[in-house]
């Protein structure tokens, strides 16, 4: 499947999003993004839906792009939200529906307003000072890149971790973050090791 299907495709604009510095709006989405992920309640997801709206609106998103970019992740979420309605109930399958919504728009309105060499690059400035301690910014690099394409499965991940911490009754992030970061990690691993097995990432 092509990754702009995913996540959206850089489209040129005069916007203020567009002319942002694209460090703030990468750590902007990942701030949103924790956000989301760990305020619990149904006025708070659309109030999150709500700010991904208006940040599209903004940025003068092409609604066909917008439309063909949610496509699939609406797919997604909506066969996750209907597992949670069997499970939870209603009123936890439509929060889990509008954050994975919210969270791909947010997506897709930093991805059309940024190229992804600036997001790499920015990203490859961050981490180059670890490089004294055995980090190569440039392989954290190719894998960040591949997050973003993988960013759909992530936030669905995110969400699964943080119900089933629910589900035990923990209400500590903690219980959340652990083990979404362990399985973030595995997931990373295995991406490594299939571009491994592909001659890729090698030197």
């Amino acid at each position: 499947m092509n990754p702009s299907y995913l996540f959206g495709v850089y489209q040129p604009g005069t916007s203020p999003l567009h002319r942002a510095w694209v460090g703030a709006k990468v750590g902007g989405l990942a701030v949103f993004s924790l956000s989301v992920v760990l305020v619990r309640s149904m006025p708070a997801a659309f109030g999150f839906l709500a700010i991904a709206v208006v940040a599209a609106l903004v940025a003068r998103v092409d609604l066909r792009l917008l439309l063909r970019s949610l496509r699939p992740v609406l797919i997604g979420a909506l066969i996750f939200a209907a597992l949670q309605w069997l499970l939870y109930g209603p009123v936890k399958a439509t929060e889990t529906l509008v954050d994975l919504v919210a969270l791909a728009l947010a997506a897709i309105v930093v991805s059309t307003t940024s190229p992804v060499n600036a997001m790499l690059d920015a990203f490859i400035r961050w981490i180059t000072p670890l490089r004294h301690v055995g980090v190569d910014p440039e392989r954290v690099a190719l894998a960040f890149g591949l997050a973003i394409q993988a960013l759909p499965g992530t936030v669905a991940l995110a969400l699964e971790t943080r119900d089933a911490a629910r589900a035990r009754g923990v209400r500590h992030p903690r219980a959340f973050l652990t083990p979404f970061v362990i399985r973030v990690v595995a997931r990373a691993h295995e991406t490594g090791d299939a571009l491994h097995a592909r001659g890729l990432g090698d030197g």
